[in-house]
């Protein structure tokens, strides 16, 4: 069950990585089930000696999908953007600061970018992150790059996206959800204060 915002943080938080375990058995991309690539772009932002609000941006960039029950088993899947991003970090922001709303926000934006500034960027992105790539506004125009390189946390959302593009890895063994409890009670306790 979707976690309720007024709940206190302890039984948000595990109500919170409950029904992400449950809810993201489903498939956005074809090698790893959300599930799985929510927990491997968090551990890849660990790896990466990020500080909580990064981790937790990686570990939550891709609950709209949840939020919205996009997957690869909709017949409409991939057919309209329903900007997962927008949805996803407005849902977050009743408990979350802004270092993990923002580049939650900015991540599919920062896809875009790098295909912009990178040619070679594209052709490394998996069929499905290609295929949404067009319906999310294809790669960034000059105008938008600038408007992009204006916003607050714009370059954590590139480092999120760099991360979220690499944690596809099917078979690859990973942490439990509930090891990043402690980033989640952190952050909500700072945040609460």
């Amino acid at each position: 069950m979707l976690p309720d915002m007024n709940e206190s943080n302890v039984i948000f938080t595990d109500k919170l990585l409950n029904w992400i375990k449950t809810e993201g058995q489903s498939k956005y991309d074809e090698s790893v089930s959300q599930y799985e690539h929510a927990v491997q772009t968090a551990m890849i932002a660990k790896e990466n000696n990020s500080n909580q609000f990064q981790i937790i941006a990686a570990l939550l960039h891709d609950i709209g999908h949840l939020l919205l029950h996009e997957n690869q088993d909709k017949e409409d899947f991939l057919k309209f953007d329903l900007n997962h991003e927008l949805i996803g970090s407005k849902w977050l922001e009743g408990k979350f600061p802004k270092e993990v709303t923002e580049p939650i926000k900015l991540h599919v934006s920062a896809k875009r970018f790098l295909c912009a500034k990178d040619k070679n960027y594209f052709d490394k992105l998996s069929i499905t992150s290609k295929k949404s790539l067009k319906i999310q506004g294809g790669v960034m125009k000059t105008d938008e790059q600038e408007v992009f390189k204006g916003r607050l946390f714009y370059k954590e959302a590139i480092l999120l996206r760099k991360w979220d593009d690499k944690a596809k890895i099917k078979g690859l063994e990973i942490n439990s959800i509930f090891s990043f409890k402690d980033e989640i009670d952190f952050i909500l306790k700072n945040e609460n204060k």
